[in-house]
């Protein structure tokens, strides 16, 4: 999970990019993504859920993740802040 900023004239091309990146390349672990808008504001919260730790683990440090992550970092207003941790059911 990460928080960040985006701002209004930059969310659909933010979209974009996450949807053609995702179908070109397969992420193995990969489950699903999110990406939350505040109400107000430009902050954004980025979520990216995997089967395991050492997917995620695997995909972050894979050099096609990082061009992937240059690619959609130029459309935010700040380095995300990430937050990493276990999903569980409520």
């Amino acid at each position: 999970m990460a928080r960040t900023r985006v701002k209004p004239e930059n969310r659909a091309k933010l979209q974009e990019v996450f949807e053609r990146q995702t179908a070109g390349r397969a992420v193995p672990g990969m489950v699903t993504a999110y990406t939350l808008y505040e109400n107000e504001g430009d902050t954004a919260w980025l979520f990216a859920v995997f089967e395991d730790r050492a997917s995620y683990e695997k995909n972050a440090d894979d050099p096609a993740q990082n061009e992937q992550y240059v690619e959609y970092r130029a459309l935010m207003e700040d380095e995300p802040e990430w937050h990493d941790g276990e999903i569980e059911t409520m």
